[in-house]
This record gives structure tokens, C-alpha cells and sequence, in this order.
């Protein structure tokens, strides 16, 4: 960095003094001393590193008269970090979901930079319907109870990746947050922003309502990486003191699948914050099922929640191989 000009400030003074001119009132001894300020300053704006300025003051007798102070130092604030570019990869503001191509590798690692998460909604938050299992079907998020019209805001800072009309979620708002993470918001009565506004924390998103595929009015939440959709109690303590559970989070398939929960039990959470954590709990909870007489892999499936291709898969066999009494196969639960 070029600090020709700061020196040259520094001379000024110094010669100054040296002609017994320096400091003739204490009014121009404050200007002085606002005019070294003012020059530090400036460097102190562009610089990196964190550490003060020490500037020591010429050592003139008319100035040790004047103060008695030898040297200034000047704090510099180290500039923040440069945030990812969230908008490098897979960035579509047409669609719901631009990562149908992707593939995630588990366990998924979410960082977070704050402790608490702002509620979606401004009154006390009552979920009506969980993640996981419900009538048959995968609920991918959880339902808050609200009024149509009530404001709904993001829960973290990001950028507003989609805005508009989603087939079943109706109005639909979806930020995409500085770690990755995307929370949806559906099945809103308005929406007041467009793809690419920048939204802080608590920043208004519309209003809620009964849009889309709805039987009454709610917020329809959801959290997603990278396409896949993440259980949002396990990110977030849905509770008056909006604590996110960690700042960094090892997310397994427990979390990612809604077959493994009920809608209409809260989920006992166990938060992972190592990987070494999220990997010893994915062998612990691979289960080892034994062939009964009569099963079949559809039976099977059924009475795990697991679709029968990912049976095969984990067993290396063919939907249409006959199974054996006693024959044991890998239910992959994580």
C-alpha cells in the first residue's frame, strides 16, 4: 500500500516545528492533531491487517511543552470476510428446484455465522403439521399457523433466488442463504419481492395466505441444500428464543428423508456438529433386517419406509431375485 501521503503529513508537522512555528495556539494544535487523524484514518480504511498504527511524535521541546504524550496509536478494523458468490452455481429464479441434477454427498455439512434465526412469522409460532410421514405422503416441511395477510420475513440474510407461483405451493418465495441453505415460503396471498433483492434477517418477504394446494391459511416452511430437503427442526429450536442448534451441522439422511418421521410426533433431536459424529451414528443406525418366511422385498419396503429400489441397491440384488429364509439384508436408515 502506498503511504506517501501519510508521510508527507508527518513531515509537514515535523518541519513545522523544527521552524518554531508548530503549534502557536491550541486551536491550530487541534487541527493538527485532526489532520494526522483524518490522514490515519484513511489508510486504516483500506487495510487488511488488524493490527494498530503507532505513530510516535516528534521529540521537540516546544512540543513536549505543549503534550505530554509521546505516541498515538490507532486501531484498524480488519475489513470482513468476502462472502461465496451464492449465485455462482445452479442459480435459476424460473424454478423451484434448479438442483433436480445434482448430487449430494452425506453427511451434509451447514455452517452458520449467527446463533439465532429471525421467526418466519411476527406472533408466536404454533406448527400444525410436522415434517415427516403424513397420510401416506412425504410432508417436506412444517406448517406454522397464521392468518391470511400476516407478515412473513426471512429467517437469515440471502438473496431472493424465487418469486412466484409454484404448482402446489402456490405463491412461493425462496432465499437463498450465504451458507447454501434455502427456506422456502409458500402458499402466500402476496409477495413483495423479486428474484435477486437482497434480504436481511427479519427482512419482509409478503403476506400469508391459503394459495397453491392449501386446506387453510399457513405458512408452509421449508429447508433445503442443494435440492435436498432438510428437516427444519433440526436446524432450528422452533421456540421464543429462535437459537439456531449450532453453528456448524453434520446433516445425515435421518434428517433429510421425511420417512423416518411422523407429522404428528415432534421428532427426538439429536444435533451432530462433527463428522465424525454424523459418520459413527450412520453406521450405528444401519440396520440388518432377516428374511421371515413369506416375506417380500414390497413387504419389506412398507414396513421400513424404504422404496424397494434402495433395498436392492444396498444389497446388490435384482427386484426380481426370490429371497431366502435367514438371508440378511442392509436397511440403509441414514
Amino acid at each position: 500500500m502506498n503511504y506517501s501521503s501519510f508521510f508527507k503529513t508527518i513531515n509537514f508537522i515535523y518541519l513545522r516545528s523544527k521552524a518554531k512555528l508548530f503549534f502557536p495556539s491550541m486551536k491550530n494544535l487541534m487541527y493538527c492533531i485532526a489532520l494526522l487523524c483524518s490522514t490515519t484514518f484513511v489508510f486504516a480504511q483500506n487495510e487488511s491487517n488488524s493490527n494498530p498504527i503507532i505513530i510516535k511524535l516528534p521529540t521537540t521541546t516546544l512540543l513536549s511543552k505543549v503534550v505530554a504524550v509521546k505516541e498515538v496509536e490507532i486501531p484498524i478494523k480488519a475489513q470482513p470476510e468476502v462472502q461465496i458468490d451464492i449465485m455462482a452455481e445452479d442459480w435459476d429464479t424460473s424454478v423451484y428446484n434448479p438442483y433436480k441434477s445434482s448430487l449430494v454427498q452425506f453427511p451434509i455439512q451447514l455452517q452458520f455465522t449467527d446463533t439465532t434465526y429471525a421467526s418466519p412469522v411476527l406472533h408466536k409460532k404454533i406448527i400444525t403439521s410436522r415434517y415427516g410421514w403424513r397420510k401416506g405422503r412425504a410432508h417436506q416441511g412444517i406448517d406454522i399457523d397464521l392468518a391470511t395477510g400476516d407478515s412473513v420475513v426471512s429467517v437469515l440474510d440471502g438473496i431472493v433466488r424465487f418469486a412466484g407461483y409454484s404448482y402446489g405451493h402456490g405463491n412461493t418465495v425462496v432465499v437463498r442463504h450465504y451458507n447454501s441453505l434455502e427456506t422456502t415460503y409458500a402458499h402466500l396471498s402476496h409477495i413483495a419481492v423479486k428474484p435477486k433483492d437482497s434480504i436481511t434477517k427479519g427482512g419482509y418477504l409478503g403476506k400469508g395466505g391459503n394459495t397453491g394446494n392449501s386446506r387453510g391459511s399457513h405458512l408452509h416452511f421449508v429447508t433445503r441444500y442443494k435440492g435436498e430437503n432438510i428437516h427444519p427442526e433440526y436446524l432450528f429450536e422452533f421456540s421464543p428464543t429462535n437459537a439456531i442448534r449450532a453453528k456448524e451441522l453434520w446433516v445425515t439422511q435421518q434428517w433429510a428423508h421425511p420417512r423416518f418421521h411422523n407429522s404428528r410426533l415432534l421428532s427426538d433431536i439429536e444435533v451432530l456438529t462433527s463428522e465424525e459424529a454424523a459418520l459413527a451414528k450412520i453406521v450405528e443406525k444401519n440396520k440388518i433386517y432377516v428374511v421371515r418366511k413369506g416375506d417380500t422385498l414390497y413387504d419389506i419396503s412398507k414396513r421400513n419406509n424404504l422404496a424397494i429400489s434402495e433395498i436392492c441397491n444396498s444389497n446388490g440384488i435384482k427386484k426380481t431375485q426370490p429371497l431366502k429364509v435367514g438371508q440378511k439384508l442392509i436397511l440403509e436408515l441414514l
